[in-house]
Formats: C-alpha cells, structure tokens, sequence
C-alpha cells in the first residue's frame, strides 16, 4: 500500500489552442512518425468524429493530481515506479490480467516506499497501450506490419493486417474497462493510481482532447521513434496539460536534451516532464551524466526515471526476443551511480512487466533459461518481467534505497 501524499503548491503549465479543430489545425503539415495507412479515410473521418463524442476516459482533476504528485518527485520529495505490457492486446485485456500486473506494480512501489522512506507515485501502462512502432510499414511477407491491436490484426493475412480504424473504438473501450478495473484495484489497497500510455496514434489521441486536457490518460509520454522536435507529436505534447514522458535512448545529446525540455516545460513547471533515459547497460554511465547536468543547468525541475527494458533486448537462438535480468539490473545500477555521483534525484523507474507467470525475460532468481521461452511466451510484442523477476527487480532497487539511506545521503539535491 503506498501512503497518500500531500499535494504540493504547483502551477499549472501554459498551454495553447488544444481542442477539436484548433488543435488539428495545428498539427496539420507536420510530419507525425509511425502512423498507418489508413486504406479508407471516410471512415477515419467517423471514427474520429464518433471519438470526439465519446466521454473523456480520465477526469482533468486526476490529471492534475497526478502532475501535482510527480512535482514531489521533481522535486526529490517522492519516487515513482510506471510498469505494465510493452504493448496492450483486446483478447488480454481481462479483468485477471489487469488486476494481476497492478498488484505486480504495487509490490514495487511499497518495496521502494519501505526502503527509501519516501511516498511513491504508481503508474500503470494500461489502459491504452494498443499501439507500436515498427521500423518498417510492411514485412518480410509484404503485408502490412503489425502495428498493435487498435490498429490491425497479427493474424498474417492481408484482411488481418489491413489497417481499420474501427479498431479505435474498440480500444476506447478496452482502456475503459482496464481502468475501471484499475479504479477498483486502488480502492481495495487504498492507493493511488494512475494510468499512462504512449500518445503514438494520433487518430486516436486528437479527438479525446478536451479543453487543453488529454483526456485519454493521466500520463502521455513520447517515444524514441517519434520524438521529432518539429513534428506532429512533441507538437500535440506541447499543447495538452497533462504530465508528459519522454523517452531518451543513447543518442540523444545534451543540446536535445534542453531543446526538448525548452519545448515541453518552458515554463519550468515541477512535474510537468519527465524524462525516461533507455540507454541499455553498457552506456547508461557515459551517456546520462552530460544529459542530467545539461537540463539541471537549463533551469528545468523534471523527473529522470530509468527504462532498463528497450536498451537491452536481443534475439535468442530460437529467434524469440528477449532481455537479461542482469542486463537490466545493471543499467538500473547504473543509473543510480550516475544520479548519487551528480547529486541529483533518481526518480524512479519505467518497466515492462505482467503479474502473469509468463517467460520472455531471462534469468532473475528463477534462473530462467533459454530454452524456457517458448513455454508461456505471450508479450503482444516485447518482453516482459514476470511476476516473480518483477519482485526480484524490486529488491535489487530496494537495497541501492537501503544503501542511499545507510550512508544517510539524500535522495534530492
């Protein structure tokens, strides 16, 4: 159980023109990354106008009590944990999978809360992760690529991968039946959470904007693929009010790093922006520490939070992708050696994870091996934690707390 937080003093970011046309007139030119090719645009026409009818998913007010929670973090007073399914699919989004990875949240969220004497705000990745990337709009089979339940079918059939954007609707209403359940799952542990997404789909993500509000989740972040600084999405980020993410992999330099938190938080707003380093182990040490002192420097009180997951996936032999607990430990070491050795805050961390007695990752106490992977290999597209890797993850983060407070070093600047 995480204990409620008091709610710091915090000024609500600027924002502009973000509602209905103003806003697609905004985006309007730009160059938006990883978006389908919708095959009938009529239909996008009325699936987006029926979205824009639709009732907001999460009320303004939680926004802002999220954004109010993550300032604590900003400003070194609280830790967050944000985990869940790399990518959500309709025929998983049951009540028992739902509930089973919050619970896994959870159980991380009290293990850092006891070790480090701070409140921890959760986060799931739920209730609108339906879309995913791809690095290129076909496949080998020359269909179209998969790009997540709310756009196409995985099926390898042209009628399957045929993108639709009656899948939208479909997932406006699985994100509303998760969080309903995410609802219930707080208040039986008497805890606060919040739901968070990528805002990757654009066709889905305009029309739920209302009055400067993305009202498709509490928290939106945006990807390494479409972080293009005059592009459609930091565009759409720029004018919503909602707590942003944004996801910073090994090339990012220092210069972007301010650019991007000059766009996103001109106003130096504590919990409008987090920042999420992916840099895989082995550059975590030499990459962050420019980045963390760059933005520190510029005046911007953002949250760094670790995603130990993306900078360390491979293929194993029988061609299954997957990650290395130890992998992942290690940039999760690094990064809190990188933030102790700077003074600055380690606000927490981003996983891919399940409650489900899944195998996708390798190793944690388990030993789980290679040849194990097929046996419940279900991720709609990365992998994930299992439950019980989950909770080795959360003692290993667990004990670096410990140690911050052994050696009675603060947390904060």
């Amino acid at each position: 159980m995480t204990t409620p937080m008091t709610t710091p003093t915090a000024t609500n970011p600027t924002v502009h023109d973000g509602t209905g046309p103003g806003l697609a007139r905004a985006l309007a030119g730009l160059t938006a990354d990883q978006q389908p090719q919708w095959p009938d645009q009529e239909r996008v026409r009325e699936v987006r106008a029926a979205l824009g009818a639709l009732p907001p998913l999460v009320e303004p007010a939680a926004v802002d009590r999220l954004r109010e929670r993550l300032a604590e973090a900003a400003l070194g007073r609280a830790l967050v944990v944000q985990g869940g399914d790399c990518a959500e699919t309709f025929a998983g989004n049951t009540p028992e999978h739902v509930r089973a990875n919050l619970h896994a949240l959870l159980h991380c969220a009290t293990l850092f809360e006891v070790a480090s004497g701070l409140p921890v705000v959760p986060v799931g990745r739920v209730a609108g992760q339906y879309a995913k990337p791809r690095s290129s709009p076909t496949g080998p089979d020359g269909l179209p690529s998969f790009r997540g339940d709310i756009v196409n079918g995985l099926a390898a059939t042209a009628e399957a991968r045929t993108p639709d954007p009656r899948r939208m609707l479909t997932a406006y209403d699985g994100a509303g039946a998760a969080l309903d359940v995410l609802d219930s799952v707080a208040d039986t542990t008497r805890s606060e959470l919040f739901a968070a997404h990528e805002a990757l789909l654009l066709d889905y993500e305009v029309p739920l904007v209302r009055d400067g509000y993305a009202l498709s989740g509490h928290f939106l972040w945006i990807g390494e693929r479409t972080r293009r600084l005059d592009g459609a999405h930091i565009a759409l980020a720029r004018r919503i009010a909602n707590p942003l993410g944004l996801k910073l992999g090994p090339s990012t330099t220092p210069d972007q790093a301010v650019a991007y938190a000059e766009a996103l938080d001109p106003d130096r707003v504590p919990g409008r922006l987090t920042l999420i380093s992916r840099m895989g182990a082995d550059q975590v040490s030499d990459v962050l520490p420019p980045l963390v002192e760059a933005v520190a420097d510029a005046g911007h009180p953002v949250v760094w939070l670790c995603d130990p997951m993306h900078g360390n996936t491979e293929t194993a032999a029988g061609g299954l992708k997957t990650r290395r607990f130890d992998r992942i430990a290690a940039e999760v070491s690094g990064y809190f050696a990188v933030h102790r050795a700077l003074g600055s805050h380690p606000g927490g961390l981003h996983l891919e994870l399940t409650g489900d007695d899944v195998t996708e990752c390798l190793g944690g106490r388990e030993d789980l091996r290679e040849e194990q992977l097929p046996e419940r290999y279900l991720t709609g597209c990365d992998p994930r934690l299992n439950g019980r890797q989950t909770l080795d993850l959360a003692r290993f983060v667990a004990e670096i707390l410990l140690e911050h407070s052994a050696r009675r070093a603060p947390l904060a600047v």
